[in-house]
């Protein structure tokens, strides 16, 4: 573990898991389908106890650090099979506990099948903005999405999808969560996502390691399954200019393409300003560790005993705060660091007593290198910038050390 050079950052965002059960059995899920089985164990709900200690927490840590915002995260299993009356109470709770200089915005990401209306005057209510998952046309979704029994989910998701398109509801919703699946048509995948009009689309990579590899990722540094996905729905989105919604990852590489800060640990080596607190009160790690093996997310600390500032402290949370000095020294030695940052923390694990732990390239490593390569290409051409050839390991140096207010095809803001 890198040591500290700096005091650590406090955490801003806090992803709460209310329940800890799902009504969906998707089969890609990093809670019941990876290496960690802790969820067998965990309280199905958040009590109202460990809720009230959990909102006197985050209100310690806010005053502490004299935090001026706060995201919290309601999150699962599925957070709403928590019941309309908890996530009430709880927010209220929240934002009656903070201290009066701290804004608190409150999110809840969903897979969908229980929004309804009742739901939304809820979240209009007490103001929470809504995530929802969705991988795509119905062959698409359901073939990973599925309820125990089997049956597919997206009938259900695009009717919720559908109320919150309405004007009404419309300022509610964050955006869209979709899982990437290389084997798909991207376009379509894209075109369908775009006909329910979200306005913002996060775009992820499925969770694996060198132990356990994403589907279709093998160690062939010439196979790039997931950029060629995603340079195709990137040259539709950047070719549409201000019409396409926000698609996160293709922001922030061309943030930092253009001389940009990281806000994220996923892409770009940001520090990790989140926290993960488990229904019985454990203040845990990503919660994305779960891949990796089994405990790799916990830290024996809880909310009934300790502040967020002992989790600051743990050595988890320094590697995932150490930026580029925490990275292996290939990473720190490769031209696309700026850009990359080294790729997903949990991406880099390797298991075994030469595995080296996460001291390692991300298991996506080629197909990082591919797609920054192609859309520094894309954007570079649309600067002054010196001709320059630019390769897949050239992508972050040369003509691209520029920066510029904005880009075509996006728009920055809060």
């Amino acid at each position: 573990m890198p040591e500290r050079s700096r005091p650590p950052l406090p955490f801003r965002e806090f992803l709460v898991k209310v329940h800890s059960r799902c009504n969906l059995a998707c089969r890609y899920c990093y809670v019941y389908e990876s290496q960690d089985r802790g969820w067998r164990t965990q309280p199905v709900g958040m009590t109202p106890a460990t809720a009230g200690r959990l909102v006197l927490r985050i209100a310690e840590h806010a005053r502490h650090h004299a935090l001026r915002s706060v995201r919290v995260i309601l999150h699962g299993g599925e957070p709403l099979l928590a019941g309309g009356g908890f996530l009430t109470r709880f927010v209220r709770a929240l934002r009656a506990a903070l201290p009066a200089a701290t804004r608190a915005e409150v999110a809840l990401q969903t897979n969908g099948t229980l929004l309804d209306e009742t739901v939304l005057r809820l979240c209009h209510a007490e103001d929470i903005r809504i995530g929802v998952s969705l991988d795509g046309p119905p062959a698409v979704h359901d073939r990973h999405r599925r309820d125990p029994a089997g049956r597919g989910s997206h009938a259900r998701v695009a009717a919720a999808l559908g109320l919150l398109a309405r004007p009404e509801h419309r300022p509610l919703w964050s955006g869209l969560l979709t899982t990437v699946d290389p084997t798909t048509d991207p376009l379509a995948t894209y075109d369908h996502l775009l006909a329910y009009d979200p306005p913002a689309l996060t775009l992820i990579l499925p969770l694996g390691n060198w132990t356990v590899p994403p589907p279709g990722r093998v160690p062939d540094p010439a196979r790039t399954p997931y950029a060629d996905w995603l340079v195709q729905v990137f040259d539709r989105w950047y070719a549409s200019a201000g019409r396409a919604p926000r698609v996160t990852l293709f922001e922030s590489v061309i943030d930092l393409l253009l001389g940009g800060a990281s806000g994220s640990e996923v892409i770009g080596g940001g520090p990790s300003r989140l926290a993960v607190i488990d229904t019985d009160g454990s203040l845990t790690l990503s919660d994305h560790l779960k891949t990796t093996y089994d405990g790799a997310d916990r830290t024996g600390l809880s909310v009934h005993r300790d502040p967020f500032d002992a989790l600051l402290r743990h050595p988890g949370v320094a590697a995932r705060q150490a930026g580029r000095a925490g990275l292996c020294a290939g990473c720190r030695a490769c031209p696309l660091v700026a850009v990359c940052g080294g790729g997903h923390y949990p991406h880099r694990y390797r298991a075994g007593s030469d595995g080296a732990g996460h001291d390692n390239p991300s298991v996506y490593c080629p197909d990082l290198a591919r797609f920054i390569g192609h859309v520094a290409r894309t954007v570079a051409a649309d600067f002054p910038v010196p001709a320059k050839a630019v390769t897949g390991t050239e992508a972050a140096t040369g003509a691209m050390a520029v920066r510029t207010p904005g880009h075509r095809g996006a728009e920055h803001g809060g």
